[in-house]
């Protein structure tokens, strides 16, 4: 009998990228098998090919219903033309409309919440025997997801969830409503995942929360995060650690401590600001104002002086003058960020915000944000020039240059994060090693050395890499890392599958 095929849509942030993760472990441990890349539909045209097509939706963006139903709507003759084809809508987006999406797209077969991922298989089954619509949305978390089986996308990178849900209350972000208040892993089931990975070849991990820095707010500790930073300088083994995002208000001074005391935490850090202005700071309801914000940066450089430092900017919110905007310039300039991640304020219903008085008119918003997007560009710019002539450590990724075929290259990520291009040397370097280059041109976004790396260092996760990669096909899908706690252990190497914030607007 041939196994069923998935496909997996996610939208939105990091947090769904690893739900997704999850889904498709899931799926995996029920025998389905990814479907391949690019697979045409019943009709012969785009579209899914698959038995099975999984949304994982995103409420945060603008007109996310709108592109849902859309993509919906592409799929309701691919459906009517296959008996047995199931489609299911997971996400945020479902953990608020629920019983809409059923009404609108009468063809979905499951819709499901934020809370019980992990009912998927069972709600599928549900739904093809009864032959009738699944509507299971869960009010809180039944089990923390990392429990569930994983099927991780890199072979030498993973994202860690420390924490699910979010007790601020943002003026402008629906996510606590659908994600729930803060609930924290324990330390302990945080650092065997973290140790089971790394027995499997990662040597990279990303601690994930909604609010990671938080973390230890549901268990009673305050400096828990920092604690959290320091075990895992003691990973056997684990050679880069990051996290995203964090909440200035909760950005302590042992925290800092922490990242510059701790050899693997990496000198990077993404610090959503969201406005300069102190004004529309607290109509936003973010609990800190510019002053503190500058402190922060400042005391991370000074700690850090070699950090680079991202963030979320959100231009036109209700209220917001020329004045307040200039404010928020100033800070950008101040601050001098490697990254900025910008946004046109649009209305989130049933969000604060939405129903404030003095909306912006969107030719004020477009001209604001064409302003600050060429000033960062310029910042960007500048910082990366001096980055010219400094010899870096890259780890090795996949899927990180789109013109590396074509150019002869290969790309890394430097310690603090920042996309370096690299000549190609004769043996191409496998995903997952670290090579040694010498910068010799800065772009906006990206670096670029232009001689093969001086050094390679060949490592476990290489080996993981090229171990997955030369694995027998699965039927006609791929298979990633599967890993689920409290199962530890290497699986059989399978072949390849394929980074903020919780939230982007954080």
């Amino acid at each position: 009998m041939t196994a069923k095929t998935y496909e997996l849509r996610t939208f939105g942030c990091q947090m769904n990228v690893h739900d997704s993760e999850r889904m498709a472990g899931l799926l995996e441990e029920a025998g389905y098998v990814r479907a391949p890349e690019g697979a045409g539909g019943a009709d012969g045209g785009s579209g899914s090919g698959a038995d099975l097509v999984v949304f994982n939706t995103c409420a945060v963006r603008e007109n996310a219903d709108n592109r849902l139903y859309g993509n919906l709507g592409q799929l309701a003759p691919k459906k009517a033309a296959r008996p047995g084809m199931q489609i299911a809508v997971g996400g945020c987006l479902a953990q608020k409309d629920r019983e809409t999406i059923v009404k609108k797209a009468p063809w979905v077969d499951v819709v499901f919440g934020t809370h019980n991922v992990g009912k998927l298989p069972v709600l599928l089954e549900r739904a093809r025997v009864r032959q009738e619509a699944q509507v299971e949305i869960a009010e809180s978390l039944e089990a923390f997801p990392s429990t569930l089986p994983t099927r991780r996308e890199s072979a030498y990178a993973a994202w860690v969830s420390v924490s699910v849900g979010c007790n601020n209350t943002c003026t402008f972000c629906i996510v606590p409503q659908l994600r729930g208040k803060e609930k924290d892993r324990r330390p302990g089931d945080i650092l065997a995942e973290i140790e089971a990975l790394v027995a499997e070849g990662v040597t990279e991990i990303t601690l994930l929360g909604q609010n990671v820095n938080a973390y230890g707010s549901d268990i009673g500790d305050r400096e828990a995060f920092s604690k959290l930073l320091r075990a895992c300088g003691r990973v056997e083994g684990l050679e880069r650690v990051r996290f995203t995002s964090p909440h200035p208000r909760d950005f302590t001074d042992d925290v800092i401590e922490a990242m510059a005391e701790t050899p693997n935490v990496m000198p990077q850090l993404h610090m959503p600001l969201q406005s300069g202005s102190s004004r529309v700071l607290k109509a936003m309801r973010r609990s800190y104002r510019q002053e503190r914000f500058l402190k922060i940066i400042e005391n991370v450089r000074a700690a850090m002086p070699e950090a680079a430092i991202s963030t979320d900017i959100i231009v036109g919110f209700p209220g917001e003058t020329e004045e307040d905007f200039e404010e928020t310039l100033h800070v950008v300039r101040e601050a001098r960020f490697a990254q900025a991640f910008t946004f046109q304020y649009s209305k989130r219903p049933g969000t604060p915000a939405a129903e404030m008085d003095g909306q912006i008119p969107k030719k004020t918003v477009q001209e604001r944000y064409e302003r600050l997007v060429a000033l960062q560009e310029e910042i960007s710019w500048e910082e990366n020039k001096k980055q010219v002539g400094r010899t870096l450590e890259l780890l090795v990724a996949e899927g990180e240059g789109r013109k590396n075929d074509a150019t002869n290259r290969q790309s890394g990520r430097a310690p603090d994060n920042r996309l370096v291009h690299f000549a190609r040397p004769e043996v191409p370097v496998r995903p997952g090693d670290l090579a040694t280059v010498e910068v010799t041109y800065a772009a906006p976004h990206h670096l670029l050395a232009e001689t093969p790396p001086a050094a390679v260092r060949r490592t476990r996760a290489g080996d993981a890499w090229e171990a997955r990669n030369a694995a027998p096909a699965v039927e006609s899908g791929q298979r990633g890392v599967m890993l689920g706690l409290p199962t530890v252990g290497a699986p059989a190497p399978q072949p390849a599958g394929a980074g903020g914030s919780g939230c982007q607007a954080c």
